[in-house]
């Protein structure tokens, strides 16, 4: 990733950080009663039982799920590359009285930044894939993190569903990773549609689902599960319907919306680093063509968050 486009996204998510926790979208006041929409049964199903393991969260944003799983009775350590964003999560924790680590940094230093340590699972969660340039890149970073016989959690949106145009039925953008980011710079925000920023500009990047499984077997993981669910948490293309409170579907027919996995870490693997490989060359503006796309996150930080 370039250094601007790193640190374009980053004053971005700091500036959007009190604008996230004041908003009805992230319902920060129905968070600390004890519901987060962002992290509904289903994930919860999948995941299994978290009490007592120790849990990574990548991208974390300002800790709603980091603290919902700690709820779970995970020992949690969240990160994020946004220093509003980790200053606030300390805060929720605080107010909500639960114990949990949250440390400052942009996820490729993960490895670094965690002081070496490995987890018994890696989560990463909803709106943290498409700020990141180089998908092989990331799982070479997620895999030396997952302690052997544990895994990696990923629930994402599905990229199949960033090709449409802004409101519109029609494919207009690419499925498959690009070197060139798409460039967002529609004003607004997804949680507030018409809040006004000093730093509006985003770069974000799609990965085919393909790309994504493939990177995460070279770095050494084993797929365990891959479910696609056809409806969403949010209207994340413009022209969803609701079909009730907080589930949106297409208007007519199926399409994936979202998806999960599980990759596992075998007991008494070794570490084992995939090559780079040559990354598919293009162009992504795809600025005439879209609208704002973001979802819950936070650049290399999230695009959820949640």
């Amino acid at each position: 990733m370039r250094d601007d486009h790193l640190e374009a996204n980053r004053r971005r998510w700091d500036e959007l950080v009190p604008v996230h926790v004041g908003s009805a979208f992230y319902d920060v006041e129905g968070f600390k009663a004890g519901t987060n929409r962002f992290l509904p049964p289903w994930i919860l199903s999948e995941l299994g039982s978290v009490q007592g393991r120790d849990l990574v969260h990548l991208q974390c944003h300002f800790g709603m799920d980091t603290l919902s799983l700690a709820r779970q009775g995970a020992r949690v350590t969240g990160l994020d590359f946004s220093r509003p964003a980790v200053e606030a999560a300390r805060r929720l924790a605080g107010e909500i009285g639960v114990d949990a680590e949250f440390v400052q940094a942009d996820v490729h230093d993960a490895v670094a930044a965690l002081d070496g340590r490995q987890f018994d699972i890696v989560f990463t969660g909803l709106g943290a894939l498409c700020w990141l340039p180089d998908i092989r890149t990331w799982a070479n970073v997620v895999a030396p993190l997952v302690r052997p016989g544990g895994f990696l959690y990923l629930v994402e949106f599905h990229p199949v569903m960033w090709t449409f145009a802004w409101g519109e039925e029609h494919v207009c953008a690419n499925y498959l990773e690009r070197a060139e980011p798409y460039v967002d710079e529609e004003p607004g925000d997804y949680a507030v549609s018409d809040v006004k920023l000093d730093a509006p500009v985003s770069y974000e990047w799609n990965h085919g689902l393909g790309e994504i499984i493939t990177a995460l077997i070279d770095a050494g993981l084993r797929l365990r599960f891959l479910h696609e669910r056809v409806e969403s948490v949010y209207n994340q293309t413009g022209f969803l319907v609701e079909r009730e409170p907080g589930t949106w579907v297409m208007p007519e027919g199926e399409l994936p919306m979202l998806f999960s996995l599980r990759a596992d870490r075998l007991a008494g693997s070794g570490d084992r680093l995939a090559d780079s490989g040559d990354r598919p060359a293009g162009s992504g503006d795809r600025r005439s063509a879209r609208g704002s796309r973001r979802a819950p996150g936070s650049g290399t930080g999230t695009r959820h968050r949640p």
